[in-house]
């Protein structure tokens, strides 16, 4: 059973290059463009992996990571910000409200967020 990430991101080209990515390393992708679409599709399948954008239309990946701390069903789904806002207080939060991984987009080839991600993976519970 492949693996399934949800990656949440509105970037089209970035959803091109990530979503190929990860289908190459063999996981299932499911994308959305929005927070507010991310919310109902997060519910119903409880991936594996959720990687998300911070700055999204209608809500924002705080609001996506505050929802996921109060779901059960998302308990075991790892989550990895994958952001251009890079300050120390916005990493320092996004863990603290959650996030397994904090990635700042500019520090990261595609390859190494899905070498981030399968590694993460390997510590699963």
């Amino acid at each position: 059973m492949k693996q399934t990430i949800l990656l949440v991101e509105d970037d089209p080209l970035l959803i091109d290059i990530y979503s190929t990515k990860f289908k190459e390393a063999g996981f299932e992708v499911q994308v959305v463009d929005s927070g507010e679409k991310a919310l109902p599709l997060l519910l119903k399948v409880s991936p594996m992996v959720l990687v998300m954008d911070i700055v999204l239309p209608h809500v924002d990946g705080w609001e996506l990571l505050a929802v996921c701390q109060k779901q059960d069903n998302l308990k075991n789904t790892k989550i990895v910000v994958l952001s251009n806002l890079g300050q120390k207080e916005e990493i320092e939060k996004g863990i603290a409200l959650g996030a397994d991984r904090y990635l700042i987009k500019a520090h990261f080839t595609p390859s190494q967020v899905v070498d981030e991600v399968r590694e993460l993976l390997k510590g699963r519970v």
